[in-house]
């Protein structure tokens, strides 16, 4: 299922701030990518760092969006009727942030995402999430080409080592590192959890 429109259309926690607020886009932190079978990971922080940015925006009621996989491939553990669909705890959605959910890669795509934003007046994104190299690259992606001023927290999102074509096995760490330096310059860009905690605290 994909949501056209927010899991709750109530602006609750997103009333916070005026129109250069930033939104704490925040990408399929989800139980199933929890699963052994998936392989090794890097940066066992990342949700950690992630919840303290999310502590930050609720305490200054700045706009949350919560990004939920619906999954379609028949082996996924993101499928929706399955429990590693639900979030990790660290990111759980209250009441009154908004939500969507995908199907596909990008967060904007097939989703009221791009529509909500700039319904509002939002144009600066901060980006965190699951995992570096397919959805939140997707997503960073996506939104620097409509127009939208993204940064993404490097410390605050993770990937898996994977198998190459050539045979080689590239650590999670290698292919994380290498999507930012990728998507650094040209689609956002980059800051530690700690920096924009200190920058947000003015």
């Amino acid at each position: 299922m994909i949501s056209p429109e927010p899991a709750d259309a109530a602006d609750g926690a997103n009333r916070g701030g005026g129109k250069d607020t930033p939104v704490l886009l925040i990408i399929d932190v989800q139980r199933g990518l929890d699963e052994p079978r998936l392989g090794r990971r890097n940066n066992p922080r990342a949700e950690a760092n992630m919840a303290r940015l999310l502590e930050r925006w609720r305490q200054r009621s700045w706009p949350t969006v919560h990004i939920r996989h619906d999954s379609t491939e028949p082996d996924s553990p993101l499928r929706p009727e399955l429990p590693g669909n639900n979030y990790k705890d660290e990111i759980r959605p209250l009441p009154g942030e908004t939500e969507f959910r995908k199907s596909t890669n990008s967060a904007f795509s097939g989703t009221g995402l791009e529509a909500f934003l700039r319904g509002r007046g939002l144009k600066r994104l901060v980006a965190v999430g699951l995992t570096t190299d397919h959805c939140v690259s997707a997503t960073v992606r996506s939104a620097a080409d409509l127009g939208f001023d993204v940064t993404l927290v490097a410390d605050a999102c993770a990937a898996f080592g994977r198998d190459g074509f050539d045979g080689r096995h590239y650590s999670g760490d290698e292919i994380h590192r290498v999507n930012l330096v990728s998507l650094d310059g040209e689609f956002c860009r980059l800051c530690l959890t700690a920096d924009l905690l200190e920058q947000s605290s003015a």
